[in-house]
């Protein structure tokens, strides 16, 4: 049975990116960002730092505070959430302390993949999952902020209480620390591609051919940027600049170890409070124009885009099916179909996907039915996977993985992992792609992941590689 209610405290407004560069030196920084103020998906920011456990999973191997476990991870995950169940309070953000951390797409090969599927790069958990009993919460849409406590990892109630109070002073200490941004970090130049413009053509030429043959329906194919770093290279000021030009609603910056990851996603994978699931797929974009009528005129041909409301509609099909595997019956519904939303340099067909979990199953059951997001395979999934794995030949890493929190109280809120860099042994890595479809023009595809990489070239002050 969850455990009773956790102590917190209100505290004056806090701009959750200064809490974040307060705590930037900290073990295993968590920060995820709603930088795209919205008065539902970009509500809630949370940071997080010196977590009382963190599961990896390596090689399909589960560990806890690097100790092998016995089970599998899936089992290791629902483990951990029950051992640590608390009560959800109402009133405060719903993430009320728990794990946050990254999902690989390669995680999906310990779900149901092909054998196509690359392994991980050697030293790259699938999984990492950082436990936390103090959190920083801030609601942006009534400017409220919060710190949470719980006490775990201990769980005799006196013993919980004194370290929860002892805990929360702590943090609110250390929150207080004066801090000034960060230093630009220098350029980043000479970034690579495992495409060239021709054969990322001919993939998707490659793709058509198999949709028209009846092997697929669609699949989403990325191409990946590489580059070394200079030495004194700080990711967290990369990220810093990356929101400030470019927020997003479900952003997301962690550093974990030698591994750090910055997203700058506008894309919800999963959410999962009191029972009610959403999905938000993303399938179609444009580019964005300085002028207005322009930029409108781009809007409106998005959404009448044949190609992109049926890949589109596709997905969502595919995202019915993996959730009525879990679903009560009759509960799945798309109360928004190809949806315009608009970023900073990009309009997006946005869909919503909602269903009541039914009782029988739980947070981990979920995640086992729809990772990885269709938004980001292609349908049917599994072949789509296989072919990707064909085609791209290189492991995505966190990239269509998904990065976001677990809560001890039920809730789940994951983002899909795109637009997101990781580094790590002195490299800086990120993918970029798009559905194919029997519409798809194979330059016109090229050209797209151009436009979703823009910005990101743009934070490291670089024009990308060269357009062979």
């Amino acid at each position: 049975m969850p455990v009773t209610s956790l102590l917190y405290r209100e505290i004056e407004p806090q701009k959750p990116e200064e809490i974040a560069l307060r705590l930037a030196n900290h073990p295993h920084l968590a920060f995820l960002d709603s930088a795209m103020g919205h008065s539902a998906l970009g509500r809630y920011s949370y940071v997080a730092s010196d977590p009382f456990g963190v599961l990896s999973v390596v090689r399909g191997e589960a560990y806890w505070n690097e100790e092998a476990l016995p089970t599998d991870p899936f089992t290791a995950i629902r483990d951990i959430l029950k051992r640590f169940a608390v009560e959800n309070q109402t009133g405060l953000p719903p993430f009320q302390t728990g794990g946050i951390g990254y999902l690989s797409y390669e995680l999906g090969r310990l779900i149901e993949a092909p054998s196509s599927t690359p392994h991980p790069e050697e030293g790259m958990p699938d999984l990492v999952l950082a436990f936390y009993d103090v959190i920083f919460a801030h609601d942006h849409a009534e400017n409220r902020s919060f710190i949470l406590s719980s006490g775990f990892p201990e769980t005799d109630p006196v013993t919980r209480a004194a370290k929860s109070e002892n805990r929360l002073d702590t943090f609110i200490d250390l929150i207080e620390t004066p801090a000034t941004p960060p230093v630009p970090s220098p350029p980043v130049t000479g970034w690579t591609s495992n495409f060239t413009r021709q054969t990322y053509q001919n993939a998707v030429s490659d793709v058509i051919e198999r949709i028209l043959s009846g092997d697929i329906f669609q699949a989403n194919i990325a191409q990946r940027f590489e580059a070394s770093l200079p030495p004194d290279f700080d990711p967290f000021a990369f990220y810093w600049h990356l929101r400030n030009a470019s927020p997003a609603t479900f952003a997301a910056y962690l550093k974990f170890g030698q591994v750090a990851i910055a997203s700058n996603s506008p894309e919800r994978f999963i959410t999962l409070a009191n029972g009610r699931i959403e999905a938000r797929p993303i399938k179609g974009t444009s580019r964005r124009s300085d002028d207005p009528e322009e930029d409108q005129k781009l809007a409106k041909d998005l959404i009448q885009s044949v190609k992109d409301r049926a890949e589109n509609t596709m997905i969502v099909d595919l995202l019915r099916n993996d959730l009525s595997r879990i679903a009560k019956p009759f509960s799945v519904k798309v109360p928004t179909l190809c949806g315009l939303e608009t970023y900073a340099n990009v309009h997006h067909l946005v869909s919503v996907v909602e269903a009541q979990l039914d009782e029988t199953f739980d947070a981990v059951d979920l995640i086992k039915a729809t990772f990885p997001g269709g938004s980001i395979t292609g349908a049917p999934k599994i072949k789509a996977m296989e072919i990707i794995g064909e085609i791209e030949r290189v492991p995505r890493g966190v990239y269509c993985g998904a990065i976001g929190a677990f809560g001890f109280n039920g809730t789940v809120d994951l983002n899909i992992a795109i637009r997101t860099v990781t580094f790590r042994n002195h490299h800086a890595r990120f993918h970029a792609g798009g559905g194919i479809t029997a519409l798809s023009e194979p330059e016109a595809e090229y050209d797209e992941t151009l436009t979703k990489a823009e910005r990101i070239f743009k934070a490291f002050g670089s024009r990308g590689p060269l357009k062979k």
